[in-house]
């Protein structure tokens, strides 16, 4: 039985001669990222920002469009509605009015019990809570706290696994696709919040990244040990190649499973679908054409020849033409 390849074996392209195009692609959109998030900012949801946690029992399972149709009907900001289990108990969230002010909540909460009451007769009113300001505030500061120590984490490995340049590379790749994605959602903050779930996103993001970069790292270093005079350039376009299918392969698979999830996740995961959609997307690109080939700049080189004992004309004849470029 043939299996499926969405890149063939024997690859031949340079990613290396686009480096400098890839250089100034990504430098580029990183810094219209860092302005979309200085002018726009992110659209935080109820966890970061405090709100108005109200929970519905219904006799049925209701459908969310319209349970968001009746509480956004009632002026009390945008909702962000979340279904139990058993599709029965839906949980509205609102973003604060006046934490603080006690009465005003309760107004709130009053107002869209009426409204759901008299769309949905059967439903009841099971509880609601607040989230302050301080909390929200914790989450924010844990939450960046958690992406920046992930952040050093992966880099120091790398740092220790490989060498200091593949360190650099992965630490700047990973920020790049951190700051796509962040830029992403200040550019459509009309359509998605940035809540905790966005945050699991980009922290999933970053281990899908830096599991692409090691392969590839790992690679490169192989084949510098492995052909000892070939020159830098030449083997990360070798390495690169030969983990090409392996990297395409796992995209896909992993966006068809994001797509069905973005179709049928509903509005709760549809800000963690979108950003993980995104993430791949561009950690993909930054695997192959940033991480990699930052490494000529940053001054990698192959280690010293030491030929083993006995190595004939012959052998280095045959090594050449294994790593000779082939012809398109």
């Amino acid at each position: 039985m043939k299996l499926l390849k969405l890149v063939p074996d024997d690859t031949n392209i340079d990613f290396v001669r686009l480096r400098v195009w890839a250089f100034a692609l990504t430098a580029f959109l990183s810094l219209a990222a860092v302005g979309l998030v200085a002018v726009r900012g992110l659209n935080f949801g109820v966890d970061f920002v405090g709100g108005l946690s109200i929970e519905e029992r219904f006799d049925a399972p209701p459908s969310l469009d319209r349970v968001r149709e009746v509480v956004d009907a009632q002026g009390v900001g945008q909702a962000a509605l979340q279904q139990s289990s058993d599709q029965r108990t839906v949980t509205i969230r609102l973003p604060v009015q006046d934490s603080a002010d006690e009465g005003a909540t309760n107004a709130v909460v009053r107002k869209v019990q009426t409204a759901i009451g008299r769309e949905f007769p059967g439903a009841t009113f099971s509880r609601y809570s607040t989230v302050s300001g301080k909390v929200s505030g914790e989450l924010i500061r844990n939450g960046l706290l958690a992406v920046v120590l992930a952040v050093l984490g992966i880099g120091l490995f790398a740092i220790f696994r490989f060498e200091w340049q593949f360190g650099v590379s992965t630490v700047v790749a990973i920020v790049h696709d951190l700051l796509m994605t962040l830029g992403f959602f200040a550019l459509m903050r009309d359509w998605f919040e940035f809540d905790l779930n966005t945050v699991a996103a980009v922290l999933t993001i970053i281990g899908y990244s830096i599991n692409d970069k090691i392969v590839i790292d790992d690679r490169i270093r192989e084949n510098m040990r492995r052909y000892r005079k070939m020159d830098m350039r030449e083997i990360i376009n070798l390495s690169v190649n030969e983990t090409l299918p392996r990297t395409v392969m796992t995209s896909v698979t992993i966006l068809l499973a994001l797509g069905a999830l973005l179709i049928l996740g509903g509005h709760v995961l549809r800000g963690f679908t979108a950003a993980m959609i995104l993430g791949i997307v561009v950690g993909t690109y930054s695997s192959i054409y940033v991480s990699s080939s930052l490494l000529i700049s940053l001054g990698l080189r192959a280690e010293p020849n030491r030929e083993k004992p006995g190595t004939t004309d012959k052998s280095r004849r045959q090594d050449a033409e294994r790593i000779a470029p082939r012809e398109s």
